[in-house]
Protein backbone atom coordinates (compact mmCIF):
# COMPACT_ATOMS: atom_id res chain seq x y z
CA UNK A 1 0.00 0.00 0.00
CA UNK A 2 2.53 2.41 0.99
CA UNK A 3 5.15 1.40 -2.06
CA UNK A 4 1.51 2.48 -4.16
CA UNK A 5 1.15 5.48 -2.50
CA UNK A 6 5.09 6.39 -3.14
CA UNK A 7 4.79 5.84 -6.68
CA UNK A 8 1.13 7.63 -7.23
CA UNK A 9 2.97 10.57 -6.06
CA UNK A 10 6.33 9.89 -8.07
CA UNK A 11 3.66 10.35 -11.01
CA UNK A 12 1.89 13.29 -10.12
CA UNK A 13 5.24 15.10 -9.46
CA UNK A 14 6.73 14.32 -12.86
CA UNK A 15 3.48 14.97 -14.47
CA UNK A 16 3.47 18.58 -12.87
CA UNK A 17 6.61 18.31 -13.94
CA UNK A 18 6.73 17.57 -17.38
CA UNK A 19 3.40 19.85 -17.96
CA UNK A 20 5.59 22.74 -16.15
CA UNK A 21 8.80 22.13 -18.82
CA UNK A 22 5.78 22.03 -21.41
CA UNK A 23 3.85 25.27 -20.70
CA UNK A 24 7.40 27.00 -20.59
CA UNK A 25 8.62 25.31 -24.34
CA UNK A 26 4.86 25.77 -25.53
CA UNK A 27 3.82 29.43 -23.91
CA UNK A 28 0.33 28.54 -24.20
CA UNK A 29 -0.93 31.52 -21.92
CA UNK A 30 1.48 34.11 -24.10
CA UNK A 31 0.16 32.82 -27.59
CA UNK A 32 -3.43 33.18 -26.00
CA UNK A 33 -2.54 36.77 -24.99
CA UNK A 34 -1.23 37.73 -28.41
CA UNK A 35 -4.61 36.10 -29.80
CA UNK A 36 -6.90 37.96 -28.01
CA UNK A 37 -4.94 41.84 -28.44
CA UNK A 38 -5.19 40.84 -32.11
CA UNK A 39 -1.15 39.66 -32.95
CA UNK A 40 -1.23 36.73 -35.83
CA UNK A 41 1.83 34.36 -34.08
CA UNK A 42 1.75 30.65 -33.89
CA UNK A 43 2.76 28.36 -30.88
CA UNK A 44 5.34 26.86 -33.43
CA UNK A 45 6.95 30.58 -33.66
CA UNK A 46 7.21 30.71 -30.26
CA UNK A 47 8.43 27.26 -29.61
CA UNK A 48 11.06 28.53 -32.32
CA UNK A 49 11.80 31.46 -30.65
CA UNK A 50 12.93 29.60 -27.69
CA UNK A 51 15.38 27.29 -29.70
CA UNK A 52 16.58 31.05 -31.18
CA UNK A 53 17.75 32.29 -28.01
CA UNK A 54 14.91 35.14 -27.85
CA UNK A 55 12.72 35.51 -24.98
CA UNK A 56 9.33 35.21 -26.73
CA UNK A 57 7.51 37.17 -24.01
CA UNK A 58 9.66 40.39 -25.14
CA UNK A 59 8.12 39.75 -29.01
CA UNK A 60 5.08 39.31 -27.77
CA UNK A 61 4.72 42.11 -25.63
CA UNK A 62 6.23 44.37 -28.21
CA UNK A 63 3.77 43.65 -31.19
CA UNK A 64 0.99 44.27 -28.76
CA UNK A 65 2.03 47.55 -28.02
CA UNK A 66 2.95 48.62 -31.42
CA UNK A 67 -0.35 46.93 -32.81
CA UNK A 68 -2.87 48.53 -30.04
CA UNK A 69 -0.76 52.09 -30.94
CA UNK A 70 -1.55 51.44 -34.74
CA UNK A 71 1.85 50.54 -35.81
CA UNK A 72 2.73 47.33 -38.29
CA UNK A 73 5.76 46.00 -37.17
CA UNK A 74 7.47 42.59 -38.45
CA UNK A 75 7.99 40.15 -35.89
CA UNK A 76 11.37 39.02 -37.36
CA UNK A 77 12.88 42.38 -37.47
CA UNK A 78 11.80 42.48 -33.83
CA UNK A 79 14.28 39.69 -32.91
CA UNK A 80 16.63 40.30 -35.65
CA UNK A 81 17.13 43.87 -33.47
CA UNK A 82 17.17 41.84 -30.20
CA UNK A 83 19.69 39.43 -31.37
CA UNK A 84 21.60 41.99 -32.37
CA UNK A 85 22.01 43.75 -28.89
CA UNK A 86 19.43 46.11 -29.09
CA UNK A 87 16.47 46.97 -26.26
CA UNK A 88 13.46 45.85 -28.03
CA UNK A 89 10.67 47.73 -26.18
CA UNK A 90 12.32 50.73 -25.83
CA UNK A 91 12.21 50.90 -29.74
CA UNK A 92 8.85 50.49 -29.61
CA UNK A 93 7.79 52.63 -27.33
CA UNK A 94 9.79 55.57 -28.99
CA UNK A 95 7.91 54.33 -31.94
CA UNK A 96 4.84 54.84 -30.50
CA UNK A 97 5.57 58.51 -29.09
CA UNK A 98 7.17 59.57 -32.04
CA UNK A 99 4.00 58.32 -34.39
CA UNK A 100 1.70 60.10 -31.68
CA UNK A 101 3.94 63.83 -32.01
CA UNK A 102 4.50 63.55 -36.28
CA UNK A 103 7.85 62.83 -36.18
CA UNK A 104 8.34 60.95 -39.11
CA UNK A 105 10.67 58.03 -37.08
CA UNK A 106 10.81 55.05 -38.87
CA UNK A 107 12.21 51.57 -37.87
CA UNK A 108 15.26 51.52 -39.33
CA UNK A 109 16.49 54.98 -38.14
CA UNK A 110 14.89 54.20 -34.52
CA UNK A 111 17.00 50.94 -34.53
CA UNK A 112 20.28 52.66 -35.88
CA UNK A 113 19.92 55.05 -32.91
CA UNK A 114 19.21 52.11 -30.34
CA UNK A 115 22.42 50.03 -31.71
CA UNK A 116 24.67 53.60 -31.86
CA UNK A 117 24.19 53.53 -27.67
CA UNK A 118 21.72 56.55 -27.88
CA UNK A 119 18.53 56.16 -26.12
CA UNK A 120 15.77 56.40 -29.22
CA UNK A 121 13.02 57.15 -26.25
CA UNK A 122 14.81 59.89 -24.32
CA UNK A 123 15.77 61.93 -27.84
CA UNK A 124 12.06 61.71 -29.07
CA UNK A 125 10.95 62.82 -25.62
CA UNK A 126 13.63 65.51 -26.25
CA UNK A 127 12.25 66.71 -29.36
CA UNK A 128 8.56 66.79 -27.90
CA UNK A 129 9.94 68.26 -25.03
CA UNK A 130 13.42 70.52 -25.37
CA UNK A 131 15.61 70.55 -22.59
CA UNK A 132 17.72 73.20 -21.11
CA UNK A 133 21.25 72.84 -20.31
CA UNK A 134 23.03 75.18 -17.74
CA UNK A 135 26.69 76.31 -19.25
CA UNK A 136 29.76 76.32 -16.76
CA UNK A 137 31.22 79.82 -15.65
CA UNK A 138 32.72 81.07 -18.82
CA UNK A 139 35.33 83.70 -18.88
CA UNK A 140 36.55 86.25 -21.17
CA UNK A 141 38.10 89.55 -21.47
CA UNK A 142 36.46 92.58 -23.31
CA UNK A 143 39.25 94.74 -25.56
CA UNK A 144 39.32 97.36 -22.44
CA UNK A 145 41.42 94.26 -20.15
CA UNK A 146 38.08 93.86 -18.16
CA UNK A 147 37.24 89.91 -17.40
CA UNK A 148 33.52 89.27 -17.12
CA UNK A 149 32.54 85.77 -16.04
CA UNK A 150 28.96 84.86 -17.88
CA UNK A 151 26.29 81.72 -17.37
CA UNK A 152 24.61 80.98 -20.43
CA UNK A 153 20.83 78.95 -20.39
CA UNK A 154 20.95 76.94 -23.62
CA UNK A 155 17.78 75.42 -24.92
CA UNK A 156 18.01 72.64 -26.92
CA UNK A 157 15.98 69.65 -28.99
CA UNK A 158 17.08 66.52 -29.84
CA UNK A 159 17.90 66.36 -33.73
CA UNK A 160 16.31 63.00 -34.74
CA UNK A 161 18.13 62.53 -37.87
CA UNK A 162 21.56 63.68 -36.27
CA UNK A 163 21.37 61.22 -33.58
CA UNK A 164 23.70 58.93 -35.55
CA UNK A 165 27.15 60.30 -36.00
CA UNK A 166 25.86 63.86 -34.24
CA UNK A 167 28.22 65.29 -31.62
CA UNK A 168 27.06 65.60 -27.80
CA UNK A 169 26.25 68.05 -25.30
CA UNK A 170 29.43 68.34 -24.64
CA UNK A 171 30.50 69.77 -28.13
CA UNK A 172 27.35 71.81 -27.87
CA UNK A 173 28.70 73.18 -24.52
CA UNK A 174 31.78 73.72 -25.69
CA UNK A 175 30.75 75.92 -29.19
CA UNK A 176 28.33 78.31 -26.49
CA UNK A 177 31.47 78.50 -24.51
CA UNK A 178 33.58 79.69 -27.61
CA UNK A 179 30.63 81.94 -28.93
CA UNK A 180 30.42 83.38 -25.49
CA UNK A 181 33.81 84.52 -25.63
CA UNK A 182 34.43 85.79 -28.94
CA UNK A 183 31.57 88.18 -28.73
CA UNK A 184 32.67 89.46 -25.26
CA UNK A 185 36.14 89.25 -26.92
CA UNK A 186 35.05 91.50 -29.41
CA UNK A 187 33.34 94.66 -27.74
CA UNK A 188 35.41 97.78 -27.05
CA UNK A 189 34.04 97.93 -23.70
CA UNK A 190 32.63 95.80 -20.49
CA UNK A 191 30.09 97.97 -19.78
CA UNK A 192 28.91 97.63 -23.63
CA UNK A 193 28.54 93.81 -22.62
CA UNK A 194 26.64 94.21 -19.14
CA UNK A 195 24.08 96.68 -21.00
CA UNK A 196 23.49 94.70 -23.65
CA UNK A 197 23.54 91.14 -22.60
CA UNK A 198 21.39 89.96 -25.23
CA UNK A 199 24.05 90.92 -27.82
CA UNK A 200 25.52 87.87 -26.55
CA UNK A 201 23.00 85.52 -27.53
CA UNK A 202 22.27 87.52 -30.94
CA UNK A 203 26.09 86.53 -31.88
CA UNK A 204 26.30 83.27 -30.72
CA UNK A 205 23.04 81.98 -32.03
CA UNK A 206 24.30 83.59 -35.51
CA UNK A 207 27.09 81.07 -35.61
CA UNK A 208 25.40 78.32 -36.19
CA UNK A 209 26.79 76.03 -33.46
CA UNK A 210 24.35 73.01 -33.56
CA UNK A 211 25.80 72.08 -36.99
CA UNK A 212 27.15 68.23 -37.05
CA UNK A 213 25.26 67.90 -33.19
CA UNK A 214 22.97 65.72 -32.35
CA UNK A 215 20.71 68.54 -31.07
CA UNK A 216 18.95 71.49 -32.47
CA UNK A 217 19.39 74.98 -30.75
CA UNK A 218 15.96 76.88 -29.79
CA UNK A 219 17.91 79.75 -27.48
CA UNK A 220 20.58 80.67 -25.57
CA UNK A 221 19.71 83.18 -22.61
CA UNK A 222 22.67 84.86 -20.82
CA UNK A 223 21.18 83.88 -16.91
CA UNK A 224 24.45 86.28 -15.38
CA UNK A 225 27.56 88.15 -16.15
CA UNK A 226 29.96 88.92 -13.41
CA UNK A 227 32.57 91.49 -13.89
CA UNK A 228 36.39 89.44 -12.99
CA UNK A 229 39.87 90.83 -12.60
CA UNK A 230 41.38 93.70 -14.53
CA UNK A 231 43.44 91.85 -16.55
CA UNK A 232 44.50 94.90 -18.74
CA UNK A 233 46.07 96.18 -15.60
CA UNK A 234 47.42 92.78 -14.18
CA UNK A 235 49.34 92.43 -18.07
CA UNK A 236 50.45 96.56 -17.37
CA UNK A 237 51.85 95.81 -14.08
CA UNK A 238 53.40 92.26 -15.15
CA UNK A 239 55.59 93.90 -18.49
CA UNK A 240 56.81 96.67 -15.33
CA UNK A 241 57.90 94.17 -13.47
CA UNK A 242 59.50 92.75 -16.34
CA UNK A 243 60.79 95.99 -17.52
CA UNK A 244 62.30 96.94 -13.74
CA UNK A 245 63.94 93.44 -14.00
CA UNK A 246 65.70 93.35 -16.73
CA UNK A 247 66.70 96.81 -16.47
CA UNK A 248 68.24 96.08 -12.89
CA UNK A 249 69.92 93.43 -14.79
CA UNK A 250 71.27 95.40 -17.00
CA UNK A 251 72.41 98.07 -14.40
CA UNK A 252 74.14 94.98 -12.37
CA UNK A 253 76.14 93.98 -15.30
CA UNK A 254 77.01 97.35 -15.74
CA UNK A 255 78.34 98.03 -12.55
CA UNK A 256 80.21 94.75 -12.76
CA UNK A 257 81.89 95.59 -15.57
CA UNK A 258 83.18 98.86 -13.50
CA UNK A 259 84.38 96.62 -11.16
CA UNK A 260 85.87 94.24 -13.54
CA UNK A 261 87.60 97.70 -15.01
CA UNK A 262 88.66 99.34 -11.77
CA UNK A 263 90.63 95.52 -10.89
CA UNK A 264 92.18 95.27 -13.86
CA UNK A 265 93.13 99.11 -13.45
CA UNK A 266 94.34 98.58 -9.50
CA UNK A 267 96.23 95.33 -11.19
CA UNK A 268 98.16 97.86 -14.11
CA UNK A 269 99.23 100.25 -11.28
CA UNK A 270 100.55 97.76 -9.04
CA UNK A 271 102.27 96.15 -12.23
CA UNK A 272 103.67 99.64 -13.50
CA UNK A 273 104.93 100.38 -9.44
CA UNK A 274 106.81 97.42 -9.59
CA UNK A 275 108.16 98.14 -12.44
CA UNK A 276 109.37 101.50 -10.95
CA UNK A 277 110.47 100.10 -8.21
CA UNK A 278 112.36 97.60 -9.69
CA UNK A 279 113.84 100.73 -11.74
CA UNK A 280 114.74 102.48 -8.66
CA UNK A 281 116.37 99.43 -7.35
CA UNK A 282 119.09 99.38 -10.22
CA UNK A 283 119.70 103.06 -9.53
CA UNK A 284 122.46 102.36 -6.88
CA UNK A 285 123.68 99.21 -8.88
CA UNK A 286 124.17 101.78 -11.89
CA UNK A 287 125.75 104.61 -9.72
CA UNK A 288 128.49 101.93 -7.74
CA UNK A 289 129.49 100.39 -11.17
CA UNK A 290 129.87 104.31 -12.38
CA UNK A 291 132.13 104.99 -8.85
CA UNK A 292 134.01 101.68 -10.10
CA UNK A 293 134.67 102.32 -13.82
CA UNK A 294 135.64 106.03 -12.71
CA UNK A 295 132.37 107.41 -14.79
CA UNK A 296 131.24 109.89 -11.67
CA UNK A 297 132.70 111.38 -9.08
CA UNK A 298 131.79 112.57 -5.46
CA UNK A 299 130.87 116.13 -6.57
CA UNK A 300 128.86 114.29 -9.03
CA UNK A 301 127.05 112.04 -6.45
CA UNK A 302 126.27 115.44 -3.98
CA UNK A 303 124.94 117.11 -6.75
CA UNK A 304 122.48 114.05 -7.55
CA UNK A 305 121.25 114.07 -3.52
CA UNK A 306 120.59 117.51 -4.04
CA UNK A 307 118.70 117.66 -6.96
CA UNK A 308 116.58 114.51 -5.42
CA UNK A 309 115.97 116.59 -2.30
CA UNK A 310 115.06 119.05 -4.12
CA UNK A 311 112.11 117.21 -6.05
CA UNK A 312 111.17 115.34 -2.44
CA UNK A 313 110.37 118.94 -1.24
CA UNK A 314 108.26 120.28 -4.45
CA UNK A 315 106.15 116.90 -4.16
CA UNK A 316 105.56 117.58 -0.51
CA UNK A 317 104.45 121.28 -1.26
CA UNK A 318 102.21 119.88 -3.86
CA UNK A 319 100.68 117.18 -1.97
CA UNK A 320 97.70 119.06 -0.57
CA UNK A 321 96.93 115.50 1.78
CA UNK A 322 100.88 116.30 3.46
CA UNK A 323 100.24 119.91 3.89
CA UNK A 324 96.99 119.21 5.80
CA UNK A 325 98.88 116.47 7.80
CA UNK A 326 102.04 118.83 8.76
CA UNK A 327 99.27 121.51 9.86
CA UNK A 328 97.86 119.20 12.34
Amino acid sequence: METNMIYLMGIIAASIIGLAVLMYVVPLGLWFQALISGVRVSLIQLIFMRWRKVPPRVIVNALITSTKAGLRLNRDDLEAHYLAGGHVQIVVNALVSADKANLGLDFKMATAIDLAGRNVLEAVQMSVNPKVINTPPVKAVAKDGIELIAKARVTVRANIKQLVGGAGEETVLARVGEGIVSSIGSNDSHKSVLENPDYISRVVLEKGLDAGTAFEILSIDIADIDIGKNIGAELQIDQANADKNIAQAKAEERRAMAVALEQEMKAKAQEARAKVIEAEVQVPLAMAEAFRAGNLGIMDYQRYKNIEADTAMRSSIGDPNQNKNSKK
